[in-house]
């Protein structure tokens, strides 16, 4: 680990920890977030983004510990499909706990990451509370596959800007799926 990455992490808790907004790679496009149990927090990602608040955002957890604490029950279901992905995948759970209302959607769910990257995964452990993580652009526009591609307007709502892995171009953001109550998997986003 190099003092840069230290650094980063250390000055992202920092705007955490502030109630501040995080704009940050992620292991598919980088994310705009917050501390996803702060609603004053979680308000400024939907103001940044010109983002309708009825529309829910994904959050990122540190592991499985993480993801337990944060919803009343993980089914087994989910757990094997999580040991078996091998792309970015963000499952939508049921009933949620410990989150700010606006990253649950109306039907009383949450779509919740376990990243495979070495800052996020870093950053959330340190924080010890999951951060929301909505692509980096405006409401309506391309998701941007680079740090070139984000929108001015993004950056300049932005409490810290993460300086590392500005030069990675991604290829996609992460699949949804649901896993039903049957055991079938529902794709939201493929």
């Amino acid at each position: 680990m190099t003092a840069n990455f230290t650094t980063e992490v250390a000055l992202s808790l920092e705007c955490l920890n502030k109630g501040g907004l995080l704009l940050y790679p992620t292991d598919t496009v980088w994310g705009l977030g917050c501390d996803a149990t702060q609603p004053e927090a979680v308000a400024k990602v939907f103001k940044a983004k010109n983002r309708l608040s009825a529309k829910s955002l994904v959050i990122l957890v540190s592991d499985q510990a993480m993801l337990r604490t944060y919803v009343k029950s993980v089914r087994q279901e989910e757990l094997d499909l999580l040991a078996k992905v091998e792309v970015p995948t963000t499952l939508i759970y049921n009933d949620p706990i410990g989150l700010a209302n606006q990253v649950v959607a109306e039907n009383n769910t949450v779509a919740i990451r376990i990243p495979n990257h070495e800052f996020c995964s870093k950053l959330i452990r340190r924080f010890g509370r999951p951060i929301v993580s909505t692509s980096a652009n405006l409401s309506g526009t391309p998701t941007p596959k680079s740090f070139n591609e984000i929108n001015p307007a993004i950056l300049e709502a932005s409490d810290y800007v993460v300086n590392l892995d500005r030069e990675k171009v991604s290829k996609s953001t992460s699949r949804i799926l649901s896993v039903l109550t049957n055991g079938r998997i529902e794709v939201i986003r493929g």
